[in-house]
């Protein structure tokens, strides 16, 4: 089976050759400078609106190239698929028909299945490739997860990254395979039952090895910033050329490569007043671009809590899902009694604050957020079903976006981060693992990159004065011990040891995970195929315990939480089936004791 997406820009494989595309609206010239023997520019031709074409038999697949503009720079193709020297290197044709798939069965999976797992390609295995990573694949089915989440794959400068770096968005990273080794990594996880999402970033372009603006200028907008500069222009004159690059990098990644889903990285970044916005096209393009009976899943980041996202429009679906963070805040302040930074806006009652999360999606609907000066965020989530709303306790932003890198169990007790894990795994919500959590790994997950000098130093002493906000970093002398990011130690350190696993108090943690992912696709996955909508409610039992219940399809589940080294009483009656508990063996049911957990189901 072939799969092939084709685009009105970058390089198409043709019977007649190959043809190239560029838009190129400052540009008097365009060539196409072919990496041959004998190195041969060709110029291409003018066409309306800025665009350039040209279509030769100089070049087939495997030809290395360059657009070359106004006689002068040499650039990579923007829609490059391939760049075997990097971001300031020559692009590769790649003609997608030259691999054969072996999976047209796999429809994927429904979303109420969805178990993820987050992971970094680069510091997985000690390889840190595609290959490496399909060798591992039965580890996942093994351990009960349904879904992995590769951070950004698109090409980014140097040979380690987290992803968020990338400039060519349609080019998997060298640095971890060449397509067919994405492709085949793919092919082989949908024969394990496994899909794989991919977190793409459209709210700007790395700071090195963008060459844009050399030539398209009117890919970004002065009327909006984002934290990386100008905005991208999504609707401004010239917009819709962004526009119709983005929406062609989502379902090439789903078409071509066949992804099972995306993850949007930080679309409060995007900044878009027309009307349908850029998210609302996207989704609606994707959705009618796809096989009406294949599951694919879109899934946000969205800091504003913008509930809308998430609600049918006309009947149709837009995303499935956003992350959380709202309970990751929540459940963080209550299990490590951290309040610097965002975590104030839960420091007050985070236990209440967790237990919204899980019966009305979001915290903030609406509230007023102290850390954001007063400003209010957030939009009404309580009548959306919990399959909206993607939970976890650790990612690689909550990890390595802290100075050190340091996981949960460096910051909290085993006890308090197992009373979390059993909520969140066995909750209607989607859970979230992020890569090593499931064996307590020991290794940090740094912030790491691999840029030119000057920029480098400028990343190293930028983040290290980001900390100065905070009281444990106020001294300079103890911010001058954070990591440097550009240093490959910090890659080296964020490796998984895989070797720790032969260590007892690992192989216990990861039991703990398959124990709780199994009673979930036995107990809670079947509830969960005609939830449409939400009828959930709390209540709190002491300051840090709470009841919760959902109406499912086809019974009540209930839990009973209390997350407090304090033991609380429950004085209602439970007519259900205990199936899970952290204390099995405890003697009254009605004392709930310090960090425990109870979950129950009445059919």
């Amino acid at each position: 089976m072939k799969r092939i997406h084709p685009m009105s820009f970058g390089a198409e494989c043709l019977a007649a050759g190959v043809r190239f595309r560029l838009w190129a609206p400052v540009a008097t010239s365009v060539s196409v400078s072919l990496e041959k023997p004998d190195p041969l520019v060709l110029p291409m031709r003018r066409l309306e609106d800025g665009w350039f074409d040209l279509v030769t038999d100089h070049a087939s697949p495997g030809t290395r190239y360059r657009f070359q503009i106004d006689g002068g720079l040499q650039v990579p193709d923007p829609a490059s698929r391939f760049q075997p020297q990097d971001v300031h290197g020559p692009s590769e044709v790649i003609d997608p028909s030259a691999f054969d798939w072996q999976d047209a069965a796999w429809r994927g999976r429904p979303w109420e299945e969805a178990v993820i797992y987050e992971l970094h390609v680069g510091t997985f295995t000690p390889e840190g490739t595609f290959a490496a990573l399909e060798q591992r694949l039965d580890y996942f089915v093994q351990l009960g997860v349904t879904a992995i989440e590769l951070m950004p794959l698109s090409d980014f400068p140097g040979t380690r990254n987290w992803g968020y770096d990338g400039v060519l968005p349609f080019a998997p990273d060298s640095s971890y395979g060449t397509p067919s080794d994405l492709k085949k990594l793919i092919q082989t996880a949908h024969t394990k039952g496994l899909m794989i999402f991919l977190d793409v970033v459209y709210n700007h372009f790395g700071p090195e090895g963008n060459y844009l603006r050399a030539y398209s200028p009117q890919f970004f907008t002065e009327r909006h910033h984002t934290p990386w500069g100008d905005a991208i222009n999504f609707d401004g004159p010239g917009s819709q050329f962004a526009r119709q690059f983005f929406v062609q990098n989502a379902i090439y990644w789903l078409m071509e490569y066949n992804f099972d889903g995306l993850r949007f990285d930080a679309v409060h970044a995007i900044a878009d007043d027309s009307n349908p916005d850029i998210l609302t096209e996207l989704a609606s393009m994707v959705r009618g671009a796809m096989p009406a009976d294949k599951h694919v899943h879109l899934i946000l980041e969205n800091d504003d809590n913008a509930a809308h996202y998430l609600c049918r429009k006309g009947g149709r679906k837009l995303y499935d899902a956003q992350w959380n963070d709202d309970i990751h805040h929540a459940l963080h302040v209550a299990v490590t009694g951290e309040t610097d930074g965002y975590y104030s806006d839960y420091a007050d009652d985070p236990v209440r604050r967790v237990a919204r999360c899980l019966t009305e999606g979001f915290d903030y609907q609406g509230e007023t957020s102290r850390f954001r000066d007063g400003a209010r965020r957030g939009e009404p989530s309580a009548h959306l079903p919990p399959l909206c709303f993607v939970s976890f306790l650790q990612n690689h932003d909550q990890v390595g976006n802290r100075a050190f890198g340091e996981r949960i169990l460096r910051l909290a007790e085993p006890c308090a981060v197992q009373a979390a894990i059993a909520v969140l795994l066995l909750a209607p919500s989607p859970p979230l693992l992020f890569m090593g959590e499931e064996f307590a790994a020991d290794t940090p997950f740094l912030f790491f990159c691999d840029f030119g000098a000057e920029l480098a130093a400028a990343v190293r002493e930028g983040r290290r004065n980001e900390f100065s906000r905070f009281r444990r970093f106020r001294d300079p002398a103890l911010r001058a011990q954070i990591p440097d990011p550009g240093a490959q130690e910090a890659f080296l350190a964020s490796k998984l040891r895989w070797e720790t696993l032969s260590r007892p108090e690992h192989q216990e943690w990861r039991r703990f995970y398959q124990q709780l992912l199994e009673l979930r696709q036995r107990e809670i996955v079947p509830l969960l195929k005609k939830m449409d909508h939400n009828s959930a409610c709390f209540n709190m039992l002491a300051v840090r315990a709470f009841e919760a219940r959902w109406n499912l399809d086809g019974g009540e589940l209930r839990l009973l939480a209390n997350l407090s080294a304090e033991a609380a009483h429950y004085s209602g009656t439970i007519a259900a089936r205990r199936f899970f508990s952290t204390h099995e063996k405890q003697a009254n049911p009605a004392q709930l004791p310090p960090w425990s957990v109870a979950w129950f189901l009445a059919q």
